[in-house]
Protein backbone atom coordinates (compact mmCIF):
# COMPACT_ATOMS: atom_id res chain seq x y z
CA UNK A 1 0.00 0.00 0.00
CA UNK A 2 0.94 3.62 -0.84
CA UNK A 3 1.50 6.66 1.28
CA UNK A 4 -1.69 7.98 0.81
CA UNK A 5 -2.29 12.00 0.36
CA UNK A 6 -5.61 13.22 0.90
CA UNK A 7 -6.17 16.84 -0.42
CA UNK A 8 -9.79 17.74 0.22
CA UNK A 9 -11.49 21.18 -0.40
CA UNK A 10 -14.89 22.16 1.39
CA UNK A 11 -16.69 24.70 -0.51
CA UNK A 12 -18.17 26.23 3.06
CA UNK A 13 -20.59 28.55 2.48
CA UNK A 14 -21.50 28.35 -1.34
CA UNK A 15 -21.89 31.92 -3.23
CA UNK A 16 -24.19 31.19 -5.90
CA UNK A 17 -24.00 32.39 -9.46
CA UNK A 18 -27.91 31.22 -10.60
CA UNK A 19 -27.79 29.74 -14.13
CA UNK A 20 -28.83 32.75 -16.09
CA UNK A 21 -26.51 34.56 -15.09
CA UNK A 22 -23.72 31.98 -16.00
CA UNK A 23 -25.06 31.22 -19.18
CA UNK A 24 -25.05 34.88 -19.54
CA UNK A 25 -21.27 35.14 -18.59
CA UNK A 26 -20.06 32.61 -20.94
CA UNK A 27 -22.73 32.68 -24.23
CA UNK A 28 -19.95 35.78 -25.52
CA UNK A 29 -17.14 33.39 -24.95
CA UNK A 30 -18.81 30.21 -26.57
CA UNK A 31 -20.04 32.51 -29.55
CA UNK A 32 -16.66 33.80 -30.49
CA UNK A 33 -15.16 30.53 -29.49
CA UNK A 34 -17.32 29.21 -32.34
CA UNK A 35 -16.91 31.65 -34.45
CA UNK A 36 -13.50 32.17 -33.99
CA UNK A 37 -11.77 28.56 -32.88
CA UNK A 38 -8.17 30.06 -32.60
CA UNK A 39 -9.24 32.39 -29.75
CA UNK A 40 -10.28 29.33 -27.61
CA UNK A 41 -6.49 28.46 -27.75
CA UNK A 42 -4.35 30.14 -24.74
CA UNK A 43 -1.08 28.46 -23.25
CA UNK A 44 -1.28 28.46 -19.70
CA UNK A 45 2.55 28.77 -18.14
CA UNK A 46 4.37 28.12 -14.91
CA UNK A 47 7.50 29.12 -14.22
CA UNK A 48 9.82 27.76 -11.19
CA UNK A 49 13.52 28.43 -10.06
CA UNK A 50 15.46 25.53 -8.93
CA UNK A 51 16.75 27.35 -4.69
CA UNK A 52 18.37 26.57 -2.04
CA UNK A 53 18.82 23.16 -0.84
CA UNK A 54 16.68 20.41 -2.88
CA UNK A 55 13.89 23.01 -3.56
CA UNK A 56 11.67 24.51 -5.99
CA UNK A 57 10.10 27.86 -5.89
CA UNK A 58 7.30 28.06 -8.22
CA UNK A 59 5.11 31.57 -8.63
CA UNK A 60 1.43 30.90 -8.54
CA UNK A 61 0.14 34.51 -9.46
CA UNK A 62 -1.41 34.39 -6.52
CA UNK A 63 1.47 33.23 -4.01
CA UNK A 64 4.77 31.93 -3.76
CA UNK A 65 5.22 28.06 -3.22
CA UNK A 66 8.41 27.28 -2.20
CA UNK A 67 7.95 22.81 -3.20
CA UNK A 68 10.58 20.07 -1.67
CA UNK A 69 11.18 16.48 -1.03
CA UNK A 70 8.46 14.60 0.60
CA UNK A 71 9.34 12.97 3.94
CA UNK A 72 9.34 9.53 2.39
CA UNK A 73 12.31 10.73 0.09
CA UNK A 74 14.10 12.49 2.46
CA UNK A 75 12.82 15.94 2.62
CA UNK A 76 11.75 17.27 6.38
CA UNK A 77 8.07 17.78 5.59
CA UNK A 78 8.53 21.89 5.79
CA UNK A 79 7.93 22.55 1.96
CA UNK A 80 5.24 21.60 -0.37
CA UNK A 81 5.60 18.43 -2.09
CA UNK A 82 4.40 18.83 -5.63
CA UNK A 83 2.49 15.31 -5.59
CA UNK A 84 0.10 16.90 -3.23
CA UNK A 85 -0.05 20.03 -5.31
CA UNK A 86 -0.99 17.76 -8.26
CA UNK A 87 -3.87 16.65 -6.32
CA UNK A 88 -5.11 19.72 -4.97
CA UNK A 89 -5.20 21.23 -8.56
CA UNK A 90 -7.20 18.37 -9.28
CA UNK A 91 -9.81 19.24 -6.26
CA UNK A 92 -9.82 22.93 -6.85
CA UNK A 93 -10.09 21.96 -11.14
CA UNK A 94 -13.26 19.49 -9.91
CA UNK A 95 -14.24 21.84 -7.24
CA UNK A 96 -14.84 24.82 -10.03
CA UNK A 97 -16.57 22.66 -12.73
CA UNK A 98 -18.42 20.87 -10.04
CA UNK A 99 -19.77 23.89 -9.01
CA UNK A 100 -20.18 25.55 -12.46
CA UNK A 101 -21.88 21.81 -13.30
CA UNK A 102 -24.41 22.23 -10.92
CA UNK A 103 -25.51 26.05 -11.75
CA UNK A 104 -25.85 25.37 -15.50
CA UNK A 105 -28.39 22.24 -14.94
CA UNK A 106 -29.90 23.79 -12.00
CA UNK A 107 -28.59 21.26 -9.78
CA UNK A 108 -29.00 23.02 -6.01
CA UNK A 109 -25.43 22.05 -3.44
CA UNK A 110 -26.03 22.85 -0.66
CA UNK A 111 -22.36 22.11 0.12
CA UNK A 112 -19.34 19.59 -1.20
CA UNK A 113 -16.13 18.35 -0.32
CA UNK A 114 -13.87 16.66 -2.78
CA UNK A 115 -11.08 14.80 -2.01
CA UNK A 116 -8.28 13.57 -3.87
CA UNK A 117 -6.23 10.31 -2.62
CA UNK A 118 -3.09 8.97 -4.72
CA UNK A 119 -1.28 6.17 -3.94
CA UNK A 120 2.85 6.40 -4.56
CA UNK A 121 5.74 3.45 -4.20
CA UNK A 122 8.45 5.70 -3.23
CA UNK A 123 10.79 2.51 -4.33
CA UNK A 124 10.32 3.85 -8.30
CA UNK A 125 11.17 7.74 -7.38
CA UNK A 126 14.04 6.80 -5.31
CA UNK A 127 15.09 4.11 -7.60
CA UNK A 128 15.06 1.61 -5.52
CA UNK A 129 13.47 -0.73 -7.40
CA UNK A 130 13.30 -0.87 -11.35
CA UNK A 131 10.20 -2.22 -11.53
CA UNK A 132 8.10 0.28 -8.97
CA UNK A 133 6.63 3.11 -10.87
CA UNK A 134 7.31 6.44 -10.40
CA UNK A 135 4.42 8.49 -9.49
CA UNK A 136 0.93 7.99 -9.04
CA UNK A 137 -0.33 4.55 -9.19
CA UNK A 138 -3.67 4.60 -8.66
CA UNK A 139 -5.56 8.42 -8.20
CA UNK A 140 -8.77 8.37 -6.36
CA UNK A 141 -11.32 11.09 -6.56
CA UNK A 142 -14.62 11.43 -4.48
CA UNK A 143 -17.13 14.11 -4.36
CA UNK A 144 -19.37 14.56 -0.55
CA UNK A 145 -22.18 16.47 -1.79
CA UNK A 146 -25.44 17.79 0.13
CA UNK A 147 -28.16 18.17 -2.10
CA UNK A 148 -32.03 17.59 -2.81
CA UNK A 149 -31.06 16.10 -6.84
CA UNK A 150 -32.84 12.74 -7.70
CA UNK A 151 -29.89 9.92 -8.36
CA UNK A 152 -30.52 10.72 -12.17
CA UNK A 153 -29.58 14.27 -11.43
CA UNK A 154 -26.08 13.25 -9.69
CA UNK A 155 -25.15 11.11 -12.04
CA UNK A 156 -25.43 13.93 -14.82
CA UNK A 157 -24.20 16.20 -12.80
CA UNK A 158 -20.74 13.70 -12.18
CA UNK A 159 -20.98 12.76 -15.67
CA UNK A 160 -20.69 16.31 -16.64
CA UNK A 161 -17.79 17.36 -14.40
CA UNK A 162 -15.44 14.69 -15.21
CA UNK A 163 -16.16 15.81 -18.91
CA UNK A 164 -14.82 19.26 -18.59
CA UNK A 165 -13.05 19.56 -16.20
CA UNK A 166 -9.37 20.21 -17.10
CA UNK A 167 -6.91 18.74 -14.71
CA UNK A 168 -8.88 15.37 -14.47
CA UNK A 169 -9.01 15.34 -18.43
CA UNK A 170 -5.44 15.55 -18.57
CA UNK A 171 -4.66 13.07 -16.06
CA UNK A 172 -7.04 10.61 -18.00
CA UNK A 173 -5.57 11.37 -21.17
CA UNK A 174 -2.30 12.69 -20.97
CA UNK A 175 -0.85 15.09 -23.43
CA UNK A 176 2.29 15.03 -25.26
CA UNK A 177 5.03 16.29 -23.03
CA UNK A 178 8.64 17.00 -24.17
CA UNK A 179 11.24 18.00 -21.32
CA UNK A 180 13.62 20.49 -23.40
CA UNK A 181 16.80 22.23 -22.11
CA UNK A 182 18.58 25.77 -22.06
CA UNK A 183 22.07 26.29 -21.53
CA UNK A 184 22.97 29.86 -20.45
CA UNK A 185 25.91 30.95 -21.47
Amino acid sequence: MGIRNQSGFRFGRLIRVNTDELKALQAPLKERYKAEPSAAMITLRATGRASDGVSCSVETGRALIKAGLHPATGGDGTLACSGDMLLEALVACAGVTLNAVATAIGVELRDATITAEGDLDFRGTLGVARDARVGFGAIRLNFDIDTDASAEQIATLLKLTERYCVVYQTLRQPPEIRATTTRRA
